[in-house]
């Protein structure tokens, strides 16, 4: 059973997205600060959480920055802020997806589908067909496990920075656009500009820079692209 955190200090937008997703066949856990839900989603994560942006005590931008420290939990925010900046900053800290409030419910699960789509690689389980892990020199990525290592070194990645980096290490020595490697992390319902891009090629090299200092296997083609060298 997937298990679907909702972090919402609205009381009755809480109850009715438990109810709905409950009967959806989901294991919910509801928490109405982000202070409350930090430890939880961190000991205990769940598969995926819908998160509140304007929140009390810690609000959901800073409960995904800290988040983000140590985990690559898929997560949703529900917003009913109608300013851009809010998505940009979102996702450039790691964020899978904006829902703005008020949707639907149906609308909402069909978003919540889509991202654990991505995070599971495209596939309901590993008896619909197998990928192979992907070995570039000193990198190796497990698509399966969602696993990603240099040179034996666990490396932790988001949903989005894993898609990104599995697009770009399938053809090395090839340019990828940003397009391209909006395609290959976004779902196609989903708005993301080259900054975004851009903020998570450098999470990316921020990442394993951290396990090797020499490296730099993602180039930058100015005005063109990225592209992953051996």
């Amino acid at each position: 059973m997937t298990t679907l955190a909702l972090v919402d200090d609205d009381e009755n937008i809480v109850a009715s997205l438990k109810m709905f997703f409950e009967a959806e066949g989901y294991n919910v856990r509801t928490y109405h600060d982000g202070e409350a839900a930090l430890p939880a989603l961190t000991e205990n994560p769940p598969d995926i959480a819908i998160l509140d942006v304007k929140m009390p005590k810690m609000d959901g931008m800073e409960l995904l920055r800290r988040l983000r420290q140590t985990s690559e939990l898929p997560v949703i925010f529900l917003t009913s802020k109608d300013e851009e900046i809010d998505e940009v900053i979102g996702f450039n800290i790691g964020a899978d997806d904006f829902v703005r409030k008020p949707c639907s419910n149906r609308l909402l699960a069909e978003r919540v589908k889509a991202v654990l789509r991505r995070a599971r690689g495209g596939q309901a389980g590993p008896e619909e067909g197998d990928h192979k892990p992907i070995v570039r020199g000193k990198l190796t990525l497990d698509p399966n496990r969602h696993a990603c290592t240099w040179d034996g070194h666990p490396v932790r990645l988001t949903v989005t920075e894993f898609l990104i980096l599995q697009a770009l290490a399938q053809r090395p020595g090839y340019v990828k656009s940003r397009d391209q490697l909006m395609d290959a992390a976004y779902d196609d319902q989903i708005y993301v500009d080259d900054r975004t891009i851009d903020s998570h090629i450098k999470r990316l090299r921020k990442k394993f820079r951290e396990v090797s200092d020499e490296f730099d296997a993602i180039e930058t083609l100015y005005g063109v692209g990225y592209r992953y060298t051996e």
